[in-house]
């Protein structure tokens, strides 16, 4: 059964790490630390402990060339940085709903790029699972009740959707060429390099790792010290996602992982609600049953391309 649905299983398991770090980095967020800040962090200490786990026991993995560096370099500065930046600009002028939306244009720039640059085939099963889950995401929103679009938020958003298609993409031909750990290493290294050039080191504010933060929600009688929640980003909320939509992308297409991938706010929505206690309307059940179809229907798709 795992053998048979790994690729599936690993991407499903990424998505919900992912979906669940969101809950945990709206307490820090709300703590008041930038949202930069912890880009920053969540990069950095990713890149030392993974970094450091792969060169202590299996340096040879690190070994590459001058030409596969501009390629790592992208993926790194696209994918591990570019997507996070983008989002939370969108997001600081656009409600955070229709920044979503806009960001999970992805599969449908993956399959447009498949089938009109690249001239592959493209099953028209998988066009009809893309609109079914993007159609549930918008009923999940309910993106007619936000309000005038600023115009910056919309860019930013529309672009997030493409540097995050670029990183499947990007993730799927690399995949293919070196083993994923080495590659989130350089990922995170590139990312975090970055980073540390326009964001320097010496000013970052260290007193985060030992302020009192408020878990909020059900737990609002808790508090944990900053490095608990920074921990739990760092490790469960981006080194173990991570690697565990890559795997399932070496295992699957571009175009089935980012589909899955529209299952992350399906799932935030279910933890913000047992955490947090926010509700979802009869609607918004819908849209989430509407998603979970068209990703049913997306892997139906890959398995009949096949």
């Amino acid at each position: 059964m795992f053998t048979k649905f790994k690729g599936q299983i690993l991407t499903l398991l990424g998505a919900i790490l992912f979906s669940f770090n969101g809950i945990v980095a709206k307490l820090i967020l709300t703590d008041g630390v930038s949202s930069m800040r912890l880009t920053q962090v969540r990069c950095g200490g990713a890149f030392i402990i993974l970094g450091g786990y792969i060169f202590l026991r299996y340096r040879e993995k690190l070994r590459t060339t001058m030409a596969e560096l501009p390629h790592l370099a992208i993926y790194g500065v696209v994918g591990f940085l570019a997507v996070q930046a983008l989002y939370f600009v969108a997001i600081s002028r656009l409600h955070v709903s229709i920044a979503l939306i806009m960001e999970f244009t992805a599969p449908i720039w993956i399959v447009i790029w498949l089938r009109y640059v690249k001239k592959k085939y493209v099953p028209p099963l998988m066009w009809i699972a893309i609109f079914m889950a993007f159609s549930g995401l918008v009923l999940i929103a309910q993106v007619w009740r936000g309000s005038t679009l600023d115009p910056i938020g919309v860019i930013a958003a529309l672009a997030d959707g493409i540097m995050l298609a670029t990183f499947f993409l990007l993730g799927e031909k690399l995949t293919a060429k070196r083993d994923v750990e080495s590659l989130m290493v350089y990922g995170f290294g590139f990312a975090s390099l970055a980073l540390a050039i326009t964001m320097p080191l010496w000013s970052f504010p260290t007193e985060i790792f030992t302020q009192s933060m408020n878990l909020q929600g059900r737990f609002a009688a808790y508090n944990v010290s900053g490095w608990v929640l920074i921990a739990w980003v760092i490790i469960l909320g981006t080194i173990v996602p991570y690697l565990l939509v890559v795997n399932g992308l070496k295992l699957l297409s571009a175009s089935t992982s980012s589909v899955m991938g529209m299952s992350e706010p399906v799932l935030a929505g279910v933890f913000a609600w047992l955490w947090l206690s926010e509700n979802w309307g009869t609607i918004q059940l819908i849209g989430g049953v509407v998603v979970i179809t068209g990703i049913v229907l997306a892997d139906k798709a890959r398995i009949a391309a096949h």
